[in-house]
This record gives C-alpha cells, sequence and structure tokens, in this order.
C-alpha cells in the first residue's frame, strides 16, 4: 500500500505519518511484455505519493467500483493495448455496476449523480484504465446531458432517458474526415422526410465503442432549402440496414476504445429522435450547449487522469531509483527532479480547480467559454506533464516494458477531440477580443 501523509526527514528515509491508498504503489511494468523488467533499483525503500489530486492520496471512494475492481481495470490495459482490442472485459464489468446508467435520475434506476461527481469518477477510473474510460465517456455525455435537459424541459428526450435505463448504449458521431468547423457544418447529409423522419447518408470516424454501440447521436445538414441549411442532431440505431461499422480503429493512443467509422446509406433517423435543430454556423440551441457542458469537462477528466498517473509513476520511481552521484542517494535526492515535479504538480493543481469549476452551473456571457478553456487546458497541460514524466523516469520510460510508454502515447489525442485546439483558441480569442 501506497503510504501518504505528512513528510518528516530523517537523513535519507522518507517518512509519513499517515497511511492510505490502493494497490501497490509500483504496478508500473506491461504485464504483456515478454520479460517485464524491474523498474526499482532500490528494493526496501518505500516510496510515497503525497498530492492530493492522486489516487493514491486522496482517499477516493468510488460510488461503484473497489479496489480489486480498478486492480483489474488496470491490469487489462496493456494487453488491450498491445492487442488492438476492445475492453470487452472492463465494459461487461462497468455495465453490471450500473456505471453506464450512473447521471440518470434516481426514478429510471440510474444514481443521480452530478456531473461534478460524474467527472470525480471518470478521473479515477482514467487514472487507472485510460482508454476504458475514454470510450465510456463518449455514452455518459449522452445520458448526462440527457438527464439535465430534461429536469429544465430543454428538450423532448424521455424516450432517450429510457433507451438509457433500459441498458442501451449510446455513441458519439460528430467527427468526419475534412470538417474542420465541428458542429458547425457537417459533410454528412440529412434528407427531410414527409413524416418528419431524416434519410443519413456520409460517413462519421473515430466513433468509439463501435462493437458495443445501439444507437449513435449525431450531426447530419439539412439542404432542403439551399438558401437557409441548417444542422439536425438526431439518432441511428446500429440495426438500421442503412448502417454499417467499418473496421479501420488502429491508432497511436487510446487503442481499446475501439474508434471505427460508421457509415450511412440512407439511414433513418426517427423523427421523435430529432433533438435539436440550428442554422449552419455558430448558433447552438441549449440543449447542445448542455450537451457541450458534459462533454468538455468529463473528457478533460479523462485526460487529467491520464497525466495523474504518469507523473505519480515519475514521483514513486525517483523515489526509489539510486544514483551515482556523490551528493545524493536517489534521483528524488536531485534538485532538477525535484523542480520537474513541482513544475508538474503546480500544472495538475490549476488543472483540477478550472475543470472542476467549470462542472458547476455558471451565468454570465463567459460561462459557457469556460469549459472550451477547461478543455484546452485539461488536455495540452496533460500532455505538458506526461511529458515531464518522461524526462524524470529516463529512458526506461519509452519501453514497451514500462506503463509510461502507454501513457505517453495516450495522452497525445486529447487536444484532437473536437472542437480541436485551434478552433478553441479561436473562439475564446474572439471573444476577448471583441470580434465574436
Amino acid at each position: 500500500m501506497c503510504r501518504v501523509g505528512n513528510n518528516l526527514r530523517d537523513g535519507n528515509t522518507l517518512l509519513c505519518a499517515v497511511g492510505i491508498g490502493i494497490i501497490s504503489c509500483m504496478t508500473v511494468t506491461e504485464t504483456s511484455a515478454p520479460t517485464p523488467s524491474p523498474v526499482t533499483d532500490a528494493p526496501g525503500l518505500e516510496a510515497v505519493v503525497v498530492s492530493g489530486t492522486s489516487p493514491l492520496a486522496n482517499g477516493f471512494g468510488s460510488r461503484f467500483f473497489t479496489d480489486d475492481d480498478y486492480r483489474r481495470f488496470h491490469a487489462r490495459a496493456p494487453r488491450y493495448d498491445a492487442e488492438n482490442a476492445f475492453f470487452a472485459e472492463d465494459f461487461a464489468e462497468l455495465v453490471a455496476a450500473g456505471y453506464l446508467k450512473a447521471p440518470l435520475p434516481e426514478r429510471l434506476g440510474g444514481s443521480g449523480l452530478t456531473l461534478a461527481e460524474l467527472a470525480r469518477e471518470q478521473r479515477q477510473l482514467a487514472y487507472w484504465a485510460p482508454a476504458t474510460a475514454l470510450a465510456v465517456n463518449m455514452h455518459l455525455y449522452w445520458a448526462g446531458s440527457a438527464a439535465d435537459a430534461s429536469a429544465h424541459g430543454l428538450a423532448e428526450v424521455e424516450w432517450l432517458l429510457a433507451d438509457i435505463a433500459a441498458g442501451r448504449i449510446f455513441a458519439a458521431g460528430h467527427g468526419e474526415r475534412g470538417n474542420d468547423v465541428g458542429l458547425d457544418d457537417s459533410q454528412v447529409r440529412a434528407v427531410p422526410q414527409p413524416d418528419g423522419s431524416y434519410r443519413i447518408t456520409g460517413r462519421k470516424v473515430f466513433t468509439s465503442l463501435s462493437p458495443v454501440w445501439d444507437q449513435i447521436g449525431i450531426h447530419a445538414r439539412d439542404d432542403s432549402d439551399p438558401n437557409h441549411p441548417f444542422i439536425v442532431h438526431t439518432f441511428v440505431r446500429r440495426d438500421d440496414p442503412g448502417v454499417r461499422v467499418e473496421e479501420t480503429w488502429d491508432a497511436l493512443g487510446v487503442r481499446a476504445t475501439a474508434s471505427h467509422d460508421t457509415v450511412f446509406d440512407d439511414a433513418l433517423a426517427e423523427a421523435y429522435k430529432v433533438v435539436a435543430t440550428h442554422p449552419v454556423g455558430p448558433v447552438y440551441p441549449d440543449y447542445v450547449g448542455t450537451l457541450l457542458s458534459w462533454y468538455l469537462p468529463l473528457l478533460s477528466s479523462v485526460y487529467f487522469g491520464i497525466a495523474r498517473r504518469a507523473l505519480d509513476l515519475a514521483i514513486l520511481g525517483a523515489q526509489t531509483r539510486n544514483s551515482l552521484r556523490r551528493d545524493v542517494s536517489r534521483h528524488a535526492q536531485k534538485p532538477a527532479v525535484q523542480r520537474q515535479i513541482a513544475q508538474a504538480e503546480i500544472k495538475l493543481e490549476a488543472v483540477a480547480a478550472l475543470v472542476e469549476s467549470v462542472t458547476r452551473p455558471g451565468t454570465g456571457d463567459w460561462s459557457p467559454l469556460r469549459a472550451l478553456a477547461a478543455k484546452e487546458f485539461a488536455t495540452t497541460t496533460a500532455r505538458e506533464v506526461v511529458d515531464i514524466a518522461v524526462q524524470v523516469v529516463g529512458a526506461s520510460s519509452v519501453s514497451r516494458r514500462h506503463e509510461l510508454e502507454r501513457l505517453y502515447r495516450d495522452v497525445r489525442t486529447g487536444s484532437l477531440h473536437p472542437p480541436n485546439t485551434d478552433a478553441v483558441l479561436e473562439i475564446i480569442g474572439a471573444v476577448a477580443l471583441g470580434q465574436g
């Protein structure tokens, strides 16, 4: 167990007054490697993590998972990554625990988690199994935003809540090749039908949960009035004959998400599943705003979890790694290492504060932009922190046998999620300069 608490110095020994935490501190070798090598060379020394943003020190108690659950998720992650395999065993356990219904109201069999509560759960899950957390994020934000929208009368989404309560899995279909404006426009076409339904044709990329989703939420363009095109937000069933999944996913990181392409060929989107429409451009109705207000903080929380895990690996390794220098015995005693760890801790404290702040309701014209700012800051800072961790750990960190190598790859995708860095900076910059 990791021991944390009030630090006391006694010569070269780091003592701690309180003992809490979960999982062996040094579970940092990838179990899928043929011959895992030890990552410590100072056996017998007890490494510690004291940061309040770390699951090894903050005493967080999940409402869904035990320490043993997290151990299993963590142990499977290397195999999923190495085999480019979907997290099937993890997924079954998440379903059994009721996690995919977490934000639903209790009247529908959910746990009624708030955005802040769910963000903390996602941060914890991502710490141990990044790809698992990222993929289920794409279902959870539909569930959370629908519960929120229903409670505030923003959209007719009782059917969506009922389907999630019945165990249906929802995927997100917003990524498109060549679409650099996100929800403002679409290359997928929605052709209106006399009964109010739509026929959908086109391709969506990066649709996580591809092996298991039942319905996919998309945005598509209705050009029936060429002078006034608009965007339709709706859902399509997987079993529609006009839907097929093309297994295209073989990526650098978060490989277990199984984010394959989804292709629509005159697929049906039923009339009652249209949850929002708006003109082409950044003019979003309240429901879409609610959707983003859940998606962005939850996504930020996942990448925070990845960075926190990477930093903890660096901290633990530095405390148990010997040095040949005459003035120190371990790497943790080097001023350069201490400086790097301090910089990383400060960065994560700032991310935690910003992300947690946007999980609470805000007011004013600037409020909606803070979630965008949090996403950009969290994902780019997470990448910076992982890079620091790599520098602290050294060359061993890029070995396939080291957990940090996988985290280094996983964190790279953060700023690529829509809206990407360019889009976020352009929006915030324009508004700040009075041009928006």
